[in-house]
């Protein structure tokens, strides 16, 4: 029988009660996975709200080390976009940081930017502060250019000094330190790792294994001081760190130079909040085997910041081990518990294989089986594998790591290995059949052996994913299972179990990767699109490719942006909101948000009346810092954003286009006009080729060189397109690079006339922005389609040759230059007022 009010009508629709409130403190990975568990298994539970202290989404703390050492860009390493949040239905406040919380009220308080403040209230509240980077409490350690080395902002502050000086030390030759000193290297800086213990990575190695690390990383170009204890750090006279002084007797030197000093000596729970909170604090905010604080139960603590039975861990796996443990008890689940993890390290420090797990240093009544070979390639190879009682206690590999899965999961289970203690140390692959190998050996793993450590992945997982979703390419599983998407380390078993599961279809199906998070399509599919169908502005490309965010983000508009405007010159519209900040000020943001102003010189040549303007601006402007560049240019450094415009106009030069996907600069020597030794005039050639390139947009930076001898003082054998005069006429190079990892252009043809060389250099140069893929540099996209494809393309075509170069002299006709001529080059100069001073139009150039 239906039920009625009392005059017969239907009853009202009940007002659904409002969810209660969960707030998250701290953005990090392991607060964040418990956000990803929690919603996997009640999506609908919680109104959930997120405070962030860093400006940014979730990202990998892991993947830092790419990012520092040039391989990847921040963006990259981002695990949750910000579309994430909007999808779920969280409140992200990034950049805000928890002052206080009212526990009686059940209120979180926080800061913003600008000193906004915003109040939240609570039903359940999880502190996932992480941790600090330790810094050693020494005379110096205040000083500008000393830091650790924890986040982003760190990452991009080391970056920045980098770039502008020569020497750095490292104190710590743990994993981090050792992973900061790299990357410090790779970016060219004179690198010096101090650490007191006697080997590197003593928590992780032993002594003889240690010493095969140091010696690889010797051989790339570090330096160590092993046994030396850091007394202070010296400021210079400009008051930054200039030195680092040791005491008396424990190092060669009383003191060694630095203009930055890196702090990895390890890392301290962040439990300021949790202390001002009146949370029990011991070694980290101690929490019950639920994860509730045992102080409040409403209030929960996750990762670094967490003591559980008086450990804290600093590993992401664990913290992941707990991010699960905690979703449950959050879902009302409630029967997880979580009893604290055995952890094992595999760790790839630049680019070198270790795995270390239990006691692997052994003690009194264990025995060592030992395998060294320190001649093998790649660094030489050591396994050392601790046994007591005939049980696997503890295990160090370098250099061989692939057996560091299967040995892990020997220590856990603790079986007896008597019966292969003889083949033990050769891996799983020698036990039964010696032909064992790669896929095999994936088959031989149960369904609930796990694959990835770092996010806690099985191999049945795995295996479900391939089949249910139809996947067969690493990135695929990467996206839907995250296997091998934190340190990489067990990339080569997933790609085994992925050949194994997918069989024939891996190896023949097309291996793509998505051109971002918001599409399916690659970079080249999306290439095709916007050419076959005529596509003109970003909108038609997300309507017609069906793309999954409406707006985009930072990775896809920009690419999507240059593929329109390079397929369809002068009929699609350049987005200029779709450019990265530099391109929309058209000048480079500094460190300190100031920029840097780079004018064009012709080929590198001048003349009086143009260093008069620039010296007269830098002195009007007060601008600080005037320095020349690798390019042959003059760099204004330091540049108020409000002053860029009458900077621009009172300096009267064309734009060196040093902020942008584009020609950068033309470096020549001075050739046969002025050179002794020259044998073609490289000055002009370089300033006829600057002037038909000029404005070039394409897919990222290009850099010319002409030398007008083969002694080639200009460098041109490590540029994107390098000329060398000879006496029959010029040498073209093409695709070298000169960045963090120096390539050396290959040799692409002789020629004879500076007609052929225009003509030959435009036709490359067109080829590539309309082939290659935003974001790649001319030397991966000629690795990409092979020198071969390249050279038919231009060398054994001379129709289509000369097609391309009318293409890009047809693109480049008209092309305003953005700092003489703002209508035409659609540059918004809204953007340089201060937001209390109307602009002057007078002060517009032109």
């Amino acid at each position: 029988m239906e039920s009625t009010s009392p005059h017969g009508a239907a009853p009202a629709t009940p007002t659904p009660a409002p969810r209660p409130k969960l707030v998250l403190v701290g953005n990090g990975m392991a607060g964040v996975r418990t956000l990803e568990e929690l919603l996997k298994l009640s999506p609908e539970l919680y109104d959930i709200t997120v405070f962030g202290a860093e400006p940014h989404p979730n990202y990998n703390r892991i993947l830092l080390s790419p990012v520092l050492a040039g391989e990847q860009e921040p963006e990259q390493i981002v695990l949750n976009d910000w579309g994430w949040y909007r999808q779920h239905g969280i409140t992200l406040h990034a950049g805000w940081s928890v002052s206080a919380v009212d526990r009686t009220r059940r209120l979180v308080h926080a800061s913003g930017p600008g000193g906004a403040t915003h109040t939240v209230a609570y039903d359940r509240l999880i502190l996932a502060t992480g941790s600090n980077a330790f810094i050693l409490p020494i005379p110096g350690a205040q000083l500008p250019g000393v830091q650790g080395y924890r986040d982003i902002a760190d990452t991009e502050a080391m970056i920045a000094a980098a770039a502008q000086h020569r020497q750095a030390v490292v104190i710590g030759g743990g994993l981090l330190g050792l992973e900061a000193a790299n990357g410090l290297m790779k970016r060219g800086m004179e690198v010096t790792v101090v650490h007191a213990a006697p080997w590197l990575m003593e928590r992780q190695l032993d002594q003889r294994a240690a010493a095969l690390l140091q010696r690889s990383l010797q051989a790339r170009g570090l330096k160590f001081l092993l046994g030396a204890q850091t007394e202070a750090l010296l400021p210079g006279a400009d008051g930054r760190v200039a030195a680092v002084r040791f005491k008396a007797g424990s190092a060669p030197e009383p003191e060694i130079p630095a203009q930055l000093v890196v702090m990895a000596v390890g890392i301290r729970p962040n439990t300021a909040l949790a202390e001002n909170m009146r949370l029990h604090v011991q070694r980290g905010i101690v929490v019950s085997d639920t994860l509730q604080t045992v102080t409040d139960p409403r209030i929960y603590a996750v990762g670094e910041c967490a003591a559980h039975r008086g450990v804290a861990y600093g590993l992401v796996a664990p913290l992941f081990e707990q991010g699960k443990v905690l979703a449950n008890h959050l879902a009302e689940h409630g029967i997880a518990r979580y009893s604290g993890s055995t952890t094992s390290t595999k760790l790839k420090v630049t680019g070198i294989d270790l795995f270390s797990a239990g006691n692997f240093m052994g003690g009194p009544g264990t025995e060592e089986i030992l395998l060294s070979d320190p001649t093998a390639p790649n660094g030489g190879v050591y396994k050392k594998l601790v046994l007591q009682d005939d049980k696997l206690i503890g295990a160090c590999l370098y250099g061989d790591t692939a057996d560091g899965s299967w040995y892990f999961k020997l220590l856990r289970e603790g079986r007896s290995i008597a019966d292969i203690r003889d083949r033990l140390v050769f891996g799983e692959s020698n036990l039964g059949d010696a032909g064992h190998q790669g896929h095999q050996k994936a088959a031989q793993m149960a369904d609930s052996d796990e694959v990835c450590g770092c996010n806690g992945v099985t191999k049945g997982a795995i295996c479900k994913a391939i089949k249910s979703r139809g996947l067969f390419t690493l990135e695929d599983v990467r996206k839907h299972t995250k296997a091998s998407a934190s340190c990489g380390s067990c990339t080569g078993l997933v790609e085994q179990i992925l050949m194994f599961s997918a069989g024939g279809d891996y190896s023949a199906a097309p291996q793509k990767k998505a051109l971002c998070g918001c599409t399916e399509h690659s970079h080249q599919e999306v290439r095709d699109a916007i050419r076959e169908r005529k596509l003109l502005r970003i909108a038609d490309v997300y309507q017609a490719l069906d793309w999954r965010t409406p707006n985009g983000c930072a990775t896809c508009r920009p690419a999507l942006n240059y593929y329109l405007i390079s397929t369809w010159p002068k009929e699609a519209r350049d987005d200029p909101q779709s450019r990265f900040i530099n391109e929309r000020s058209h000048a480079n943001i500094q460190k300190d948000g100031t920029y840097s102003v780079v004018p064009r010189m012709w080929g590198g040549e001048t003349s009086a009346a143009e260093l008069r303007r620039i010296a007269d601006v830098v002195d009007k402007y007060q601008i600080p810092t005037v320095k020349v560049t690798g390019g042959q240019r003059i760099d204004l450094l330091g540049v108020k954003k409000e002053d860029l415009v009458q900077v621009w106009k009172e300096i009267g030069m064309p734009s060196g286009h040093a902020y942008a996907k584009a020609l950068r600069t033309v470096k020549t020597c001075v050739g046969s006009e002025w050179c002794r030794m020259g044998t073609q005039d490289s000055t002009q050639m370089g300033k006829d080729l600057e002037r038909a390139f000029f404005g070039m947009y394409a897919p990222h930076k290009v850099k010319f060189a002409v030398s007008g001898c083969p002694r080639n003082c200009a460098e041109a054998g490590i540029k994107d397109v390098g000329i060398i005069g000879v006496e029959s006429g010029w040498e073209m190079f093409i695709a070298g690079n000169g960045g963090i990892k120096t390539e050396v252009a290959h040799f692409f043809c002789k020629l004879k006339s500076a007609a052929e060389v225009m003509e030959y250099t435009g036709a490359f140069m067109q080829l590539y922005r309309l082939e290659g893929w935003y974001l790649e540099r001319t030397v991966h996209f000629v690795s990409r389609v092979g020198l071969d494809y390249v050279k038919q393309r231009i060398l054994d075509d001379p129709a289509g040759r000369l097609a391309l170069w009318q293409q890009l002299q047809a693109a480049l006709a008209g092309e305003p230059d953005p700092w003489c001529d703002f209508e035409r080059a659609q540059v918004d100069v809204r953007q340089f007022q201060p937001l209390n001073q109307p602009l002057d139009p007078a002060a517009l150039p032109g």
